[in-house]
Formats: structure tokens, C-alpha cells, sequence
């Protein structure tokens, strides 16, 4: 009759060991993507600023012609075009990952995914501001 007890209470037991390994796996994923997420964030600001520097050029791209004449104005409003292109939709990306991400779900899968889809957008946002720094620093001064 003890028997009988005892694997009920034995079940029990490792279901609830099971459910706290999954907790944990899904606090460390969602942690991880959270970690993600804060290490590129602060970027949005520069990549901002650096929208606001590739406006200013290419409204003023005669007057730098003037004083650079090897400049090439089509290639250079094209790629400073491209680059803004680029700079918005790193930070576009960003803001719907914020909203969309579900910090509370305890799904392991979801989490997981969150974490591959803010590890790619940290490769978004490292590629931008290598193209930005490289297109952008002919024109500063």
C-alpha cells in the first residue's frame, strides 16, 4: 500500500523538477536577449544623429562640390541615401522588437527565437554603423 503512495509523490516530484528547468532555461534566454538588446540600444542615438548629419549633407551637396570638385555627387547621394536607408531601418527594427517582445513568456521556444532574432539584429546594427562611420567620415571635420 506504501507503494502506491509513494509514486504519485514521486511523479509529482519530477514533473515539478522538470517545470523548473524549463523556467530557468526561458529566464536565461529572455535574459540573454535582454542583454542583447541593451548592449545595441544606445546605438539608436548615433544612428539618429548620423540621419540628421546625411540630411544636412545632401542638402548642401553643391556647396561641398564646390569646395571638393573630384566629388562625385550621384555616387555620393546615392550611397548617403542607401546608408539613411539602412541607419532607419536597423532602428525601424528595434522598435518593433521592443513592442513585440514578450518579456514574461515561458516558452522556451519563443524565447530561443528572440534570442536569434535580437542576435541578428545586433549584426544589423554593427554593419550599419561600420557603413555609416566609413560613408560619414569623409565629411567630417
Amino acid at each position: 500500500m506504501k507503494k502506491i503512495y509513494l509514486v504519485p509523490v514521486l511523479l509529482a516530484g519530477v514533473l515539478v523538477s522538470c517545470q523548473n528547468k524549463k523556467e530557468a532555461e526561458d529566464k536565461k534566454l529572455a535574459d540573454q536577449a535582454i542583454a542583447i538588446h541593451d548592449e545595441i540600444m544606445p546605438q539608436i542615438s548615433s544612428f539618429d544623429k548620423a540621419t540628421i548629419e546625411i540630411d544636412s549633407i545632401l542638402l548642401n551637396l553643391n556647396a561641398i562640390k564646390v569646395a571638393n570638385p573630384e566629388l562625385d555627387t550621384t555616387t555620393t547621394r546615392t550611397e548617403l541615401t542607401s546608408l539613411k536607408v539602412n541607419l532607419e531601418a536597423a532602428t525601424d527594427n528595434m522598435m518593433i522588437w521592443m513592442k513585440d517582445y514578450s518579456l514574461d513568456s515561458t516558452d522556451v521556444a519563443y524565447q530561443q527565437a528572440e534570442v536569434d532574432n535580437v542576435t541578428a539584429m545586433k549584426k544589423q546594427f554593427d554593419d550599419v554603423s561600420k557603413e555609416s562611420e566609413t560613408k560619414l567620415s569623409p565629411f567630417r571635420k
